[in-house]
């Protein structure tokens, strides 16, 4: 995965990517030149609005979630230019089809590896009520019971999801990717491939901040050039500079994760270790009620925030694996592939959910 000691990934070392994809001299007539412009500026728009307002709001689960509806909108955004292009798919080249496909894939399995680790946080949610249950008496058999349900939330939000590490190599095949063929006799071709450029890349970054939050390392995020022609160059730029450095600025300050909501549940559950571990004498008993009562409201949150954020990775996959089948369906493959494919990822989708 990433080196160790290369905290800041830098990818796309073979240069200006689009001296394949509109080398110098090539002219696009003023209809394709609107399409793809009307394409970039509504991307730059969708980067600058997602610039988070405030420092404290780079990974909340609220902005996660709105990174996720920036990803379903671009992806829309690249059907509605096919459309409007009237490019359909019997015209592309073989190596866009096969380079879709296989990236379409290995988007749904970075999906399936975020909605496991989502799945696998709500399951925490149970100690956490178990905890507060507890803690509404002050006998001591409760407090050793609410002591074994923080052992257990701790226990739990430290263990590893190993869909993680697969999805990890996934991302770094992706970025290879993003290095395009020479497009010849195809003005069309060349504005779709400037266009899935941009697509890929904002997927690629938000996949990286979602990497970095779960896996509790800076090391999975990604430091992504774009060219300066793209007209969306300076919206994702100013992002990408911003976040990637919050993020690492937090992890270098030792925090034990950048979810916002997950690290106040962390906080609150550290307050009341000491209560449930040496009990309570009447001084510090509003003490105890106070934390249990702001634990009770994080846990909320949190579990609040995973739902919605869970549903909307769940919107992604779906309009991943509905362009797929689209495009599937346009070149008419084997009814049995295609939909042998869908099933397969259908079901491992709902066995982590």
């Amino acid at each position: 995965m990433s080196r160790p000691q290369d905290p800041h990934r830098s990818f796309l070392p073979f240069g200006n990517p689009f001296r394949m994809i509109l080398p110098k001299g090539s002219h696009l007539s003023p209809k394709l030149l609107d399409l793809l412009n009307t394409f970039e500026e509504t991307l730059a728009g969708r980067l600058r609005k997602l610039k988070p307002a405030d420092r404290e709001d780079v990974l909340r689960l609220s902005w996660m979630r709105s990174a996720m509806e920036l990803l379903c909108g671009i992806h829309a955004d690249i059907k509605i230019l096919i459309t409007a292009l009237e490019f359909p798919v019997c015209d592309w080249d073989d190596k866009w089809i096969d380079v879709y496909l296989d990236n379409s894939v290995k988007l749904l399995d970075i999906c399936i590896a975020f909605s496991s680790e989502v799945s696998r946080l709500k399951q925490g949610h149970l100690f956490l009520q178990c905890l507060l249950h507890n803690l509404g008496s002050a006998s001591s058999q409760q407090f050793v019971r609410a002591r074994s349900s923080l052992d257990g939330w701790r226990q739990h939000i430290g263990s590893k999801n190993p869909r993680l590490d697969n999805c990890f190599s996934v991302m770094d095949g992706l970025a290879q990717t993003l290095d395009l063929p020479k497009i010849k006799n195809s003005a069309k071709g060349k504005v779709l491939m400037r266009a899935m450029y941009g697509v890929k890349v904002v997927t690629l970054f938000v996949c990286s901040l979602f990497a970095a939050a779960f896996s509790g390392s800076a090391k999975k995020l990604m430091d992504l050039p774009v060219p300066e022609t793209c007209l969306w160059s300076e919206a994702f730029a100013d992002l990408q500079t911003f976040v990637n450095t919050e993020i690492r600025n937090a992890y270098s300050n030792g925090v034990v994760t950048v979810l916002k909501e997950l690290e106040a549940v962390d906080t609150g559950t550290k307050k009341l270790y000491t209560f449930v571990q040496d009990g309570v004498d009447p001084v510090e008993a509003e003490v105890l009620r106070k934390s249990t009562s702001d634990l009770e409201t994080s846990a909320e949150k949190l579990s609040e925030g995973l739902d919605l954020l869970a549903k909307e990775v769940d919107s992604f996959f779906q309009v991943v694996l509905t362009g797929r089948d689209g495009l599937l369906c346009n070149l008419r493959v084997g009814g049995n592939i295609s939909n042998q494919v869908r099933t397969d990822l259908n079901v491992e989708w709902q066995a982590v959910r």
